[in-house]
């Protein structure tokens, strides 16, 4: 018999990324910095953004705690990274989104939505049972279950990938989802979102300014992540 999985221990769990139009604002708000950066200062993109984002999110509010210590016993350290690494991080996400949208989001809106809604139906299925186990986050798993919509679905999505990734070394084996379903779901939320926004507010800036924007956007963010 499989050796049963440790219940979830204060570990902080993904978040879903906010809606395109804050996370556009934390955007807007960053550009200026993001166009200081030298081009040799930009970072390889070596890790999946959306799942970074999620993760960062996560993790934020148990930084923000611990803020007023990290003053104290860092006083030369930049603290001010934690107050903007949400910033940063939402940034990331809508360049990420706009880089996507800058294809023309060639699948198309139709067979994205038809395949992301019930995928979600299945992962979130899966994320309640194994919360019921203790074995992820509840409250996220409550609040991924809040969503309603197409962009919510596309959300949602993210979040679940990002659930699903952090733990999967100790749930596999001990949910019905497969590893190929919780990385389409990673693929598939950001791929939603651009299409919808494509539907909204037509395709983004050409590929290169799109690309050219990413990589800022992700080299602010990963810096300040990893100084925090």
């Amino acid at each position: 018999m499989a050796k049963p999985v440790a219940p979830l221990k204060n570990k902080p769990a993904p978040r879903k990324p906010a809606a395109p139009p804050q996370a556009a604002a934390a955007f807007d708000k960053v550009a200026p910095e993001m166009d200081t950066l030298e081009r040799d200062a930009l970072l390889p993109i070596n890790i999946d953004i959306p799942r970074a984002v999620s993760q960062a999110l996560g993790v934020l509010p148990g930084l923000l705690t611990l803020r007023p210590l990290i003053a104290e016993r860092l006083p030369t350290h930049d603290v001010g990274l934690v107050d903007r690494l949400e910033t940063y991080a939402l940034a990331a996400w809508y360049a990420h989104l706009a880089w996507l949208s800058s294809g023309g989001a060639q699948n198309g809106l139709k067979p994205l939505v038809e395949e992301a809604v019930p995928l979600r139906a299945n992962l979130l299925g899966d994320a309640e049972a194994l919360a019921r186990r203790g074995l992820v986050d509840a409250g996220t798993v409550a609040d991924i279950r809040a969503g309603n919509g197409h962009m919510d679905t596309a959300n949602d999505l993210v979040a679940l990938s990002a659930l699903f990734s952090d733990r999967w070394s100790e749930i596999a084996g001990k949910t019905a989802a497969t590893e190929e379903e919780v990385r389409r779901a990673g693929e598939l939320g950001p791929q939603l979102l651009a299409a919808l926004g494509v539907r909204e507010h037509g395709a983004a800036p050409g590929p290169s300014d799109a690309a050219d924007k990413r990589a800022r956007a992700y080299s602010l963010f990963v810096n300040a992540y990893d100084q925090t």
